[in-house]
């Protein structure tokens, strides 16, 4: 029997329950259940369906155990992957106390702007490595505190969303530390919490439990879970790189013919950065916000954080509620057919940060810097579409020009390359080879550094080369790049 390993792969849109097969040197990838889900606005603020992503979880966990015995793969170990910043507060009998906030909560702007105040941008800089962004784990949970101290009081413990799916899983508690890096409360150069910036905030810091690295065995799953799953007896809980980025970056093919590489991990949001052996905190990388996050064997993931194709998302909720739907496919398709270079934007604009009537405020900026308003739909998803892709330019000018380094190389994982029109926008803006795949590199990261942890791949060159093994990709070379320069200046 060949081994599989259960790769739970957790979106800010959708969830994936996907086992991995490793055979021969390569990886197949079986998606047994895929469910959609959001976060609600409710009294007390906007908050994740937790619950009913676990209830899917365990459907996807019934399906896994189902389709392993049928084909014969002997089910090794689970993981789980998820969005960065996002926690849970369990208390001392494991019970949440309170449903956690989801990250684009309106409360978190004011929160931010009063503890950088207080602490320093600079401070909170050289100590974390991390993009200033009011979304990060210390400022959402500063707005906690603010609005409900009681909840902070009455807490035990502090985890990250995947961390708290594997405590479900296994009834053990661990913070692994790819999602701990992105909190902006870990000190990036000792690789602990950051307790003196919670403490000048006023915040608790015994919340804060041991940091353990990705591929860490956090128990055997439950015996109640086993028996309602068929999963079997003593299935190992196994802690990937767990914020879904680390995933991602962990299964980028490259490296192995020499030529220097970037990486763009493409979907909701788009990270575009180099892998570092230690934490990049110059004055520069400060000034740029050039966020330093961990990664699989001691690797510094240095990036730009970039709304990505969230402006879309927004653009196709917002089009379904006037009555218009489409398709993702259909949306590219439109943009494909209308004149180029009508409507730029800046994707990291603050009023498109939220949820909600994102065709009224892609107009009000085009009102706003003098430009026509998209009238269209594909006029409206050729604007973000290109405005995604000037982003990437400038974002990869300042990495080289950060790191004195030039990149031949784009490699683009994750969903948003299947989005042929970007990726080849992307090539064009840049200048650069843009080489795509695997579409499901999270999920690949994941299932495969459990199979690190069990002895079936050696090392992260190994891991990268059963990659470049098992998945097709794509290459996009730059052409017209004359145009982009021009719509570069002017954006």
């Amino acid at each position: 029997m060949t081994n599989g390993y259960i790769a739970i792969d957790l979106g800010a849109e959708s969830g994936r329950v996907i086992v991995g097969v490793l055979d021969s040197g390569k990886l197949r990838l079986e998606e047994v259940h895929r469910f959609a889900h959001a976060p609600a606005a409710m009294p007390t603020g906007l908050h994740w369906d937790i619950t009913g992503i676990w209830r899917e979880i365990t459907a996807g966990l019934a399906r896994a155990a189902s389709w392993a015995a049928a084909e014969r793969v002997q089910l090794v170990s689970v993981g789980v992957d998820a969005w960065g910043i996002d926690w849970a507060l369990v208390d001392a009998a494991g019970e949440l106390v309170g449903l956690p906030h989801a990250y684009r909560d309106p409360r978190c702007g004011p929160a931010c702007e009063r503890a950088v105040a207080q602490l320093g941008a600079e401070r909170l800089y050289q100590t974390t490595g991390i993009q200033i962004m009011p979304i990060n784990t210390l400022f959402t949970l500063y707005a906690h505190q603010l609005a409900n101290p009681g909840a902070l009081a009455a807490a035990e413990q502090l985890l990250f969303i995947p961390d708290l799916f594997h405590y479900w899983l296994s009834g053990n508690r661990m913070v692994e530390a790819t999602i701990a890096s992105t909190s902006q409360i870990f000190n990036c150069r000792t690789g602990e919490w950051s307790t003196d910036l919670l403490t000048d905030l006023g915040l608790p810091t015994n919340l804060f439990g041991a940091i353990s690295p990705p591929g860490s065995v956090v128990g055997t799953i439950r015996a109640s879970l086993s028996a309602a799953t068929g999963l079997p007896a003593g299935l190992r809980v196994v802690t990937p790189a767990s914020h879904d980025t680390g995933s991602a970056v962990t299964a980028v093919p490259g490296g192995g013919d020499g030529v220097d590489w970037c990486y763009l991990s493409s979907g909701t949001w788009s990270l575009l950065g180099a892998e570092l052996t230690a934490p990049c905190l110059s004055a520069a990388a400060q000034e740029a916000m050039f966020t330093n996050e961990l990664g699989v064997n001691g690797t510094t993931r240095f990036l730009k954080n970039i709304p990505g194709l969230w402006l879309v998302q927004e653009c196709r909720r917002d089009l379904a509620r006037r009555g218009e739907e489409f398709s993702y496919a259909e949306l590219t398709r439109l943009a494909e057919a209308v004149e180029p270079f009508r409507t730029l934007v800046d994707p990291a604009h603050a009023s498109f940060a939220t949820t909600g009537e994102m065709l009224a405020k892609i107009s009000d900026y085009a009102r706003a810097t003098g430009q026509p308003t998209p009238k269209s739909p594909g006029q409206f998803v050729r604007c973000c579409l290109e405005s995604l892709a000037l982003a990437y330019r400038e974002k990869l000018a300042t990495l080289e020009s950060i790191l004195g380094r030039r990149f031949e190389v784009i490699h683009v994982v994750g969903g948003g390359g299947k989005n042929t029109l970007l990726c080849q926008m992307t090539a064009d803006a840049t200048g650069r080879t843009v080489i795509v795949g695997p579409y499901e590199a999270t999920a690949s990261g994941n299932a495969l550094v459990q199979a690190m942890t069990a002895g079936e791949i050696d090392n992260l060159s190994a891991l990268r080369q059963v990659v470049a093994n098992s998945f097709e990709l794509m290459t996009f070379e730059p052409r017209n790049t004359g145009r982009w320069a021009s719509a570069d200046r002017r954006s």
